[in-house]
């Protein structure tokens, strides 16, 4: 059974930095595609970021591009999210995605197999 656990989300001011951290377990297969999306009061949840396991390109929405990382570590099965220069609109509740369905779209909700619980962000001004 795939398990994703979320941590490292919290409260900081407009301009810090918070690290998500995306422990995955359970997955049969040693490749495969990984996203974060994240999802505000009354909004869609839209994708923030994916990268595929096996290395290659990574993928960023435009409102974060140039101020969030995504990056893997594979010996620790963990995925990770650098989020500096924190804007309000960055608060939302920051969901770890895994196993893009083939033909997919990384920043399509639906398009991912497994969800992590999920670990608040607020910035405030």
């Amino acid at each position: 059974q795939v398990q994703l656990v979320e941590s490292g989300g919290g409260s900081v001011q407009a301009g810090g930095s918070l690290r998500l951290s995306c422990a995955a377990s359970g997955y049969r297969y040693r490749r495969y595609y990984m996203g974060w999306f994240r999802q505000a009061p009354g909004k869609e949840r839209e994708g923030v970021a994916a990268l595929y396991t096996g290395g290659g390109s990574t993928y960023y929405a435009a409102s974060v591009k140039g101020r969030f990382t995504i990056s893997q570590d594979n010996a620790r099965n963990t995925l990770y999210l650098q989020m500096n220069s924190l804007k309000p609109e960055d608060t939302a509740m920051y969901y770890c995605a895994a196993d893009l369905v083939y033909g997919g779209s990384w920043s399509r909700a639906t398009d991912f197999r497994y969800w992590g619980q999920g670990t608040q962000v607020t910035v405030s001004s």
